[in-house]
């Protein structure tokens, strides 16, 4: 095996999302997830090949000993002399990153400032950061930031109307997130329709449990769905998406609910679970509506309306549109939802081709439009192959200097 494998961690609060990814070739030569991290019963599992196995860790271990278990597994497998860095998943960068980096105790310590835009995943991401620096103390370690790619966004775009002093003196503004699955899926319908990215006009829409839209102006994001926090934009799995500000007042003082209790009912009770009551998974959903639940069409028809109308707004900021993308574990595998979004886009008089739509799914990817100016791709995208692939560049650039 050469020597041009990254890996890559995305650590969340109670998880640890990991892979070994060939940067010459592309190949996952291993991939695998720790999960229920802090809690009674952790395990971890992981894939080589078709190969699948898993093991439990002791009660209640978190990310470090998460990482001495994938450190040993990792060597056990051959992969440690192949690794030149490791690539982490930061989420919020604020306006202090605009590209990935190399890690050192300065961005340590802005990633840790940024913790109050994201106080449940930059302090996870801090903990795999150091979990990783005492596993592989000689390689470099690389964040790689989900807001980066949105940092092109001007003014009109992201700042909100209150008063300017919030901006300027505590950061209250649009971050946008998803930013490595946009950037990716960007270049990749790029390639599909011929011509530079820097000359495509496209709206992304990466939808999954957590979803979000960008434009994206010869190249760059000029608008996204997400703000300062993930919660901003569209219907997701369990998130409200947009909602009256005034609605948290309402329910503090009205209906007497605690602010925290307000927080996880706009988090983890709300969107398409909250609106069907049945499940956050579209899946489920897509079953119970074929049943003719009525709450499961209700919550699919607000999803896709609200992604419908974001896509039509995003046109404005771009005057031209050559594509619209879908991606994410629901864009890429959901024909029914594609067909719902589709069919409420008529003033762009686009015509969906049901069999290029039904062929779009599980891994394939193409245009699911009849003839038309507008192209509307599925592509999967491959968040871990820019991480994978920014911690190899910038690890080449310091070996170089």
């Amino acid at each position: 095996m050469t020597s041009s494998c990254v890996l890559v961690l995305n650590c969340g609060s109670s998880s640890l999302k990991f892979a070994v990814i060939d940067t010459q070739s592309g190949n996952t030569s291993l991939s695998g997830l720790a999960e229920k991290l802090g809690e009674q019963d952790p395990q971890i599992s992981w894939k080589v090949q078709q190969d699948k196995q898993k093991k439990q860790l002791p009660a209640h271990a978190a990310h470090h000993e998460a990482l001495e278990a994938l450190v040993n597994i990792i060597k056990q497998m051959g992969f440690d002399t192949s690794l030149i860095a490791v690539g982490h998943r930061v989420v919020h960068g604020g306006e202090n990153f605009t590209q990935s980096v190399i890690i050192n105790e300065q961005v340590k310590e802005t990633i840790r400032k940024k913790s109050q835009l994201a106080p449940l995943h930059n302090p996870a991401n801090l903990l795999g950061i150091d979990a990783a620096e005492a596993a592989f103390p000689e390689l470099p370690q690389v964040a790689v930031f989900d807001t980066a790619f949105h940092q092109s966004l001007p003014q009109k775009a992201f700042l909100y109307a209150l008063p300017y002093s919030l901006y300027q003196n505590h950061g209250v503004r649009k971050y946008g997130f998803h930013g490595t699955s946009h950037y990716f899926v960007a270049n990749e319908a790029a390639k599909a329709l011929g011509k530079p990215v820097e000359q495509c006009n496209l709206i992304t829409a990466h939808l999954g449990n957590g979803c979000s839209i960008a434009a994206i102006k010869n190249g760059e994001s000029v608008d996204t769905s997400m703000g300062l926090t993930p919660l901003e934009g569209l219907v997701m799995g369990t998130r409200s998406g947009d909602i009256d500000p005034g609605i948290f007042n309402f329910l503090n003082e009205q209906l007497g609910y605690a602010p925290e209790e307000i927080n996880a009912i706009l988090n983890k009770s709300s969107g398409l679970k909250g609106i069907s009551e049945i499940s956050n998974d579209c899946r489920n959903l897509e079953e119970a509506a074929e049943q003719v639940n009525e709450r499961a069409q209700l919550a699919l028809e607000i999803f896709a309306y609200r992604i419908a109308k974001y896509i039509a707004s995003y046109t404005v900021p771009l005057g031209r549109l050559d594509a619209i993308i879908f991606t994410g574990g629901i864009g890429e595998n959901s024909s029914y939802i594609r067909e719902l979004v589709i069919r409420q886009l008529a003033i762009f008089q686009l015509e969906l081709d049901e069999e290029r739509n039904l062929a779009a799914r599980f891994g394939q990817s193409g245009n699911i439009l009849k003839d038309s100016a507008i192209q509307a791709l599925v592509i999967p995208t491959n968040e871990e192959w820019v991480i994978a692939n920014d911690a190899a560049m910038l690890t080449s650039s310091q070996e170089e200097q």
